[in-house]
């Protein structure tokens, strides 16, 4: 690192639990971002700001008025633009050295297969079940940690599944494909723009620790969040060995 590099970090260095050996692998880390919304932003401004050498962004969407109350990576300036094109400018604009890679598009199968192979954290910040099973197919596929994220109304979830353990849950353990579940869209629910943030900030969190090595993370543990009632719960979830995408089977 440089001597930029070194006072632009210079906070995270001073933790013994990250130090300069942790921020180069943070540096060097690449993170795949699903969504560019409610959870999404925040998890991206605060990865950016930490330094992630490359931060792939995925998302169709573009920028709405609706958005703006929780969707803080995001300007009324920018309204109508991709999300990822507006994502792109906040981030280099917080942090150039950070690389910032658009995939505007609603992913699927196919291309989670190659976007998850290329990276080293997933962090789901999603608003459906069929892009959270199919991304996280992948990353059982190619063992690549899931940080997963959800907010409606008032309430939130997070977790993390790692599956470079070989006793770790994945997604489809706690929710699997083929039960009964419904996306509850925040435009008909609503949801408290506070809790996005919380959540999202608290992905990042998890990505980051996973990079350097440092902590404990959720793995194995489902926090639920009322933050109406500022009430917090922590679940444990064990691996289904009968689970479709992970199982022996």
């Amino acid at each position: 690192m440089d001597d930029r590099e070194l006072q632009r970090y210079s906070r995270h260095i001073l933790l013994d639990e990250i130090g300069i050996e942790g921020q180069q692998r943070i540096s060097a880390a690449r993170i795949l971002l699903i969504g560019a919304g409610g959870l999404g932003s925040p998890a991206a401004l605060y990865l950016a700001s930490a330094g992630v050498g490359r931060l792939t962004l995925v998302d169709s969407d573009r920028v709405d008025l609706t958005n703006l109350q929780r969707q803080v990576l995001h300007t009324t300036e920018r309204i109508g633009q991709l999300k990822t094109t507006s994502a792109r400018s906040a981030l280099q604009a917080l942090n150039p050295q950070v690389q910032v890679v658009e995939v505007a598009c609603r992913a699927g199968p196919q291309e989670f297969d190659q976007l998850v192979a290329e990276c080293d954290v997933a962090l789901d910040c999603s608003d459906n079940f069929a892009t959270r099973h199919a991304l996280n197919r992948a990353c059982v596929r190619y063992r690549r940690p899931l940080v997963s994220g959800a907010a409606v109304r008032f309430d939130g979830q997070l977790a993390t599944f790692d599956r470079r353990l070989d006793d770790a849950p994945c997604y489809a353990c706690l929710f699997p494909e083929s039960a009964e579940a419904e996306d509850e869209a925040c435009a008909i629910m609503g949801v408290f723009a506070p809790l996005t943030g919380t959540i999202g900030c608290l992905q990042a969190a998890e990505a980051l620790k996973l990079v350097c090595g440092s902590g404990a993370t959720l793995h194995g543990r489902l926090m639920i969040i009322d933050a109406l009632q500022m009430q917090w719960r922590s679940l444990a979830i064990r691996r289904d060995p009968n689970c479709a995408v992970c199982g022996a089977g």
